[in-house]
């Protein structure tokens, strides 16, 4: 007799009643912007935790899982979530997980059907929700309302100043200890912001971050800036990219890592584009030029707050999409499509000349945009130093950490003979300087 039950329907569901009784855990992509939102969240009445465990018995349990062909982020997120639940911290009975889409044309869409697969054989009664704004899982995600959303937007632009801030801080920091003090509690300050009326005051609240980075005593002296650009899971989460951030601390350098809001902007713009390029959802750009027009506004305030404390801005998205003209047309937008040639090109113009493309094993899309586009980008830079490195379960992070220190040899190499060059240079005025003298007298 045929089987009359889906596959969806087969699967346990996250229902109302489970608000009050479940621990939804989530995947830590995102270390600051991640537990801000969360707080959003949990205002909301859910209790949700962001796991923040890392090693290899997670990458190990996601090779159980997930076919070691899936894209890498798939298997850190599977592993982690089983890694979890095998702890024996969370009552498996009352435990769900939640997971982002970007309803992009790549196997990220396909993590929701992974991770079922994955709990159907050890946690069965597990609920999965989808955190998406795509369409994808419609009724399977959380009861959020336009607020919430809204509230959502300004933590991310919150969250990445604090980012921003505490990267253009920390190798600095005279007291290293107290640009780690001034994060946490810089989060802790913007959670109650969105817990107050006055979430919406962003010039306010982001001069109070401003202010609170500018009274760290800093030694200002030339460090090598490295830029991270990449798929987005691995781009930012420690797990994914071996501590890549705490790494470049170590090796006494300043990490550049470009805002999430620009990976909102961009998936915002692509919809503006189809509609362009393709004549594709015309009144759904109609909406999304409105939502894009607001966020830029904002953008672009905090951009002037930035120059005027003296700190490093974030980079205006109009400008990312002049740097993506350069080197890649904005109708290509598999995985991070143009927005990674975009910020490397952004990067190199704007002080960073030494960039890593994190690319992580299966993800074709973004082998294309990331280390095809390199070359793209050094014909058009030729001082830029890109060295792309691969992340998968088999690549070790002692190779990974070589191929980074060859690239800060070189990025040493060339501040030495800028350096001497410039001494070289004034030595040859002061020279000429004192001959004119001569001559005078």
């Amino acid at each position: 007799m045929k089987n009359t039950v889906s596959y969806k329907e087969s699967n346990p569901a996250f229902t109302a009643g489970m608000k009050k009784t479940h621990t939804i855990l989530a995947p830590n992509m995102l270390p600051y912007h991640f537990e801000i939102l969360a707080e959003i969240v949990e205002s909301r009445g859910y209790k949700i935790e962001i796991l923040k465990t890392e090693g290899r018995s997670i990458i190990d349990e996601g090779l159980k899982h997930v076919h070691n062909d899936t894209c890498y982020p798939a298997l850190c997120v599977v592993g982690q979530f089983i890694d979890a639940l095998k702890s024996g911290k969370y009552d498996v009975n009352k435990t769900a997980v939640i997971i982002t889409q970007s309803g992009g044309g790549c196997r990220a869409s396909n993590y929701v059907a992974l991770l079922r697969k994955a709990l159907k054989a050890e946690f069965p009664q597990v609920p999965v929700l989808s955190l998406n704004f795509s369409g994808l899982e419609k009724g399977n995600g959380l009861d959020l309302r336009l607020k919430d959303i809204l509230k959502m937007g300004y933590g991310i632009f919150y969250a990445d100043a604090i980012m921003s801030l505490f990267n253009q801080c920390k190798p600095y920091a005279k007291n290293p200890a107290e640009a780690d003090r001034v994060r946490d509690e810089s989060i802790v300050y913007v959670k109650s912001v969105l817990r107050s009326k006055g979430y919406k005051k962003y010039e306010t609240v982001i001069a109070e971050l401003l202010s609170r980075f500018g009274g760290i005593e800093l030694i200002k002296t030339e460090k090598v800036k490295v830029g991270i650009v990449g798929e987005i899971y691995v781009k930012y989460s420690p797990l994914a990219n071996n501590g890549l951030e705490a790494f470049l601390y170590a090796e006494d350098c300043e990490p550049v890592v470009p805002a999430l809001m620009d990976f909102v902007m961009y998936c915002i713009v692509n919809v503006i584009n189809d509609a362009a390029l393709y004549n594709k959802g015309k009144k759904t750009a109609f909406v999304y030029k409105l939502i894009y027009s607001w966020l830029l506004k904002m953008q672009r305030k905090i951009i002037a707050l930035f120059e005027k404390a003296g700190f490093e801005p974030p980079h205006d998205f109009e400008y990312l999409r002049v740097c993506a003209d350069k080197v890649l047309n904005q109708g290509v937008k598999m995985g991070e499509g143009w927005l990674i040639p975009a910020e490397m090109v952004a990067l190199y113009e704007s002080g960073t000349e030494n960039i890593v493309c994190t690319q992580p094993f299966g993800c074709l899309p973004n082998h294309i945009v990331g280390k095809g586009a390199a070359r793209a980008v050094k014909t058009l830079h030729k001082d830029v130093n890109i060295v792309p490195i691969d992340y998968d379960p088999s690549a070790t992070k002692v190779n990974q950490e070589n191929r980074l220190k060859l690239m800060l040899a070189t990025a040493r190499d060339k501040i030495v003979e800028r350096n001497a060059a410039k001494a070289t240079e004034t030595q040859a005025e002061e020279t000429e300087v004192l001959q004119e003298v001569a001559v005078t007298e």
